[in-house]
């Protein structure tokens, strides 16, 4: 069995690549060792609207719950400050239908799709890789291939077998704990964020509605912390008074949080998603950076093809980390500066943040709103605040 490319892993990167490169006439096979294609989700499913424009993604509402228009975010002392948008702004997914829907275009649009497929190791002849050796319904079968693509998960098979160094240290994820749950009192408008050491260390908790009375409700905290993800964020519905009898779905997860991999192409061997640890340090999110490292490496894999060239893959490893790792490394600083704030700092922070401020924190530019706090007098009167500011910039 020979195809031009093997994609493992069928999350958001794997079906982006095998439909960017089947559309180009190529050979592909995406595969994933679930049984069902999107299931059990591990993610809150929230998804920016420019996402669907920029990857080229149909707004097809049999996998969209609800539409957003902004968010609210609260201090550990109950400061909120709030960002609302006329026109939708985001939506929250239902991620088992998104991601087989994804493969669904990858299908459509030329390559071949199975499910219940893990790939255990890679093929080698003569010192390079040359397939995958998988189990397809329980059955051993062996692919070839000329590209391999790991877009595997967090604990990458493909890319630990093709020698490429994937490793970060615990501090570098997070741990988080979700319940699907029915809940109220809470705008169905807005994601809601609540942040604090003793709420989530290193992290926050998220409502995000699906329904009027229905959401994700879930948390990430450090996953070196000595107590549990749980133990958080039950904590935080018992003391809200938040009854916990009606839950529909439980999902835990670990978020690569940094530990960013250098090396995301071995010879014929192409790391993406979150198995190459792209996903925002600062929130978690892991979608959009999945499907912009999926849109470049499917472009130099299809340019690689087309020459007959597989130095070309390399340029996928350049291009990455010329166009987006700069943003993700400032991301990281800022994660790590975020960790020394106490809640003193963040009930400050919270109070002085505008709508505006907020703007521009969702879109990225956290410059302007660093600069911005930093001349106001309950900045300017701590030392140790401006010095975490400072090394922001």
């Amino acid at each position: 069995m020979r195809y031009d490319v093997v994609v493992v892993g069928s999350g958001v990167a794997g079906p982006i690549v095998a439909r960017n490169v089947a559309k180009a006439g190529f050979s592909v096979l995406l595969v994933d060792k679930k049984p069902a294609i999107g299931a059990p989700k591990q993610c809150a499913e929230g998804l920016t609207m420019n996402a669907f424009k920029e990857f080229d993604i149909p707004y097809d509402k049999r996998f969209i719950n609800r539409e957003i228009y902004g968010a609210k975010i609260y201090s550990p002392s109950g400061y909120t400050a709030e960002l609302r948008y006329k026109e939708v702004s985001g939506v929250i997914l239902e991620r088992k239908v998104f991601d087989k829907m994804l493969a669904y275009y990858a299908a459509k649009a030329g390559a071949d799709v199975w499910a219940r497929t893990e790939v255990v190791d890679v093929i080698r002849k003569d010192g390079r890789i040359v397939g995958v050796k998988a189990k397809h319904e329980g059955e051993p079968v062996e692919i070839e291939a000329k590209v391999i693509v790991a877009a595997d998960g967090v604990e990458s098979t493909i890319a630990r077998k093709a020698g490429i160094n994937t490793y970060a240290p615990p501090h570098e994820f997070d741990s988080g704990y979700e319940y699907e749950m029915l809940i109220e009192g809470f705008d169905p408008d807005l994601i809601h964020l609540w942040f604090g050491t003793k709420i989530a260390p290193r992290g926050y908790i998220w409502v995000f509605p699906k329904d009027e009375d229905r959401a994700n409700v879930g948390i990430g905290i450090n996953s070196d912390n000595e107590l549990t993800a749980k133990y958080y964020l039950d904590k935080w519905l018992k003391e809200n008074n938040i009854p916990m009898r009606k839950i529909l779905e439980i999902n835990v997860g670990l978020i690569p949080v940094g530990g960013f991999v250098k090396e995301l192409v071995k010879e014929n061997v192409l790391v993406v998603g979150d198995a190459a640890r792209q996903v925002n340090p600062v929130h978690g999110g892991g979608m959009a950076e999945a499907m912009k490292a999926a849109t470049i490496a499917s472009k130099w894999i299809v340019k690689a093809l087309e020459e007959e060239n597989l130095e070309l893959l390399k340029n996928y490893k350049e291009e990455w980390w010329k166009k987006e790792g700069p943003r993700m490394e400032k991301l990281l600083r800022l994660r790590r500066a975020m960790e020394k704030l106490t809640d003193e700092d963040l009930d400050v922070f919270v109070q002085l943040v505008s709508g505006t401020d907020l703007e521009k924190l969702a879109s990225g530019n956290y410059l302007e709103v660093i600069k911005a706090l930093m001349r106001h007098p309950k900045v300017l009167m701590s030392r140790r605040r401006l010095e975490i500011l400072k090394a922001l910039l």
